[in-house]
């Protein structure tokens, strides 16, 4: 464990899927404890370690570092039953979850009728479907916002659960019903679905605030989480083929009930190249046989839906932007193996439209559609950097490549992944350090 308490933020630079859970397992080994702060189980964060494959969606990626606390924030929805399975499959493989896992009793709970909604919108929106995982994320934010959802703490009273539950049920119903023509779900079982769910979860839900409060009184670190990514914030993303939650630092504070100050480090996450699952603008999207390349030494599936990810070239336009709204300190370059058979790597540094005049980082649908990227050209280094553990042993056109990067976005790259493997790292600053290699 760390000796000099600091609270570091980890989160994605892009579109979703670059590597956070491996880099926040990585750097567990200085961090107390590890919380979520925003997302569902639609995020999918994928570790492997000595070869072996994890993949968690609630449970934050801390939980394989044995000793380490992890807490679900209040910024977090949660679908009960996921989450109940995700923690049998862990316990099973040997991991002790149920003893470590705090679950805050403010985050909102994921019901059945609010995947039967998005499921509902998504179908009826045929072309013009967002490309969400039909997991019930969306709905489960609005009910939030709107004042009428259920938070994981009511499920632990059965008398003012079935006193809100009712009335929402009964909304919902009705739009299924009137509106998209499908049936509705009863009350009694789903009322019955979440005692059962809050029985069973009845020692983890907790005030997570205050034990993070209490965490830090005592000089510990604290590693917050981030899922998806940049691009996809509900407010800074490339709106409306966004997720619903703040994807972005400010959210951390929020999403736990630590005050900004608090935090002390943003390391933002970026892949060696771009990868987007679903629809939405992608400038740099490839439909060549770079781009199938890219997809498969990167084995891009996601990780929660096993859907084929778009691919692309590193787009630095939207790398800097998401820089400068999280206020990222240090970067985290995944995936740079993934670029070793390439004779040429092209970078994208400017948006220009059909009369090649530059852009400003587009903020509407019709806009993005008008976006052409401008690339520079780098050469590759057509050796294999898989494994590497110490900036010296590089290829000199990789050092080119990552210091472009730095100087295009004003920001240094702490941690380069060369394999998806917990050992596969270049670490020049951790981040949970004050002394750089």
């Amino acid at each position: 464990m760390t000796t000099n308490a600091k609270n570091v933020i980890v989160l994605g630079t892009q579109w979703g899927d670059e590597g956070k859970g491996k880099i926040v397992d990585l750097l567990t080994e200085s961090a107390d404890a590890v919380v979520r702060f925003q997302g569902g189980h639609n995020a999918g964060h994928t570790l492997i370690i000595n070869g072996e494959k994890t993949v968690l969606h609630l449970v934050p990626s801390g939980i394989l570092r044995p000793g380490v606390q992890c807490l679900v924030g209040n910024g977090v929805v949660i679908e009960p039953a996921s989450l109940l399975e995700e923690i049998r499959k862990l316990e099973a493989a040997g991991v002790t979850v149920a003893d470590r896992l705090r679950i805050s009793r403010a985050a909102p709970v994921i019901m059945p009728y609010h995947i039967r909604l998005d499921q509902l919108r998504e179908k009826a929106r045929g072309g013009e479907a967002i490309g969400t995982t039909g997991r019930g994320i969306g709905p489960a934010y609005e009910d939030k916002v709107a004042r009428r959802g259920l938070r994981m703490g009511d499920l632990l009273d059965a008398r003012r659960l079935k006193k809100l539950l009712k009335p929402v049920m009964d909304y919902h119903n009705f739009v299924i019903q009137h509106y998209f023509h499908d049936q509705p779900l009863d009350f009694d079982n789903t009322y019955q679905q979440a005692l059962d769910w809050g029985a069973a979860l009845k020692n983890n839900i907790t005030d997570v605030t205050s034990e993070l409060h209490q965490l830090q009184n005592a000089g510990k670190s604290l590693l917050l989480e981030g899922a998806q990514g940049s691009l996809l914030d509900i407010d800074h993303g490339t709106y409306p083929y966004v997720t619903s939650s703040n994807t972005t630092a400010g959210n951390a504070a929020t999403g736990t009930g630590l005050g900004p100050t608090d935090l002390d480090y943003v390391l933002g996450i970026t892949k060696a190249y771009t990868t987007r699952v679903g629809s939405g603008p992608f400038p740099t999207e490839l439909f060549d046989d770079n781009g199938r390349l890219l997809a498969e030494r990167g084995v891009e599936f996601g990780a929660t839906t096993g859907r084929p990810r778009r691919c692309g070239w590193l787009d630095l336009v939207a790398l800097k932007r998401a820089v400068r709204i999280n206020g990222v300190t240090g970067l985290c370059i995944t995936k740079l193996d993934v670029l070793d058979a390439f004779e040429d790597i092209k970078l994208c540094i400017e948006y220009v439209d059909d009369a090649g005049q530059p852009m400003a980082f587009p903020m509407s649908t019709s806009a993005w559609k008008a976006v052409k990227p401008r690339y520079i050209s780098l050469p590759g280094w057509k050796t294999q950097t898989r494994g590497i553990t110490h900036w010296h042993d590089l290829p000199e056109n990789a050092k080119t490549f990552i210091h472009t990067i730095e100087k295009y976005t004003g920001s240094p790259a702490h941690i380069i992944s060369t394999g998806p493997d917990r050992t596969e790292n270049i670490i020049r600053h951790n981040p949970f350090s004050s002394h750089s290699t």
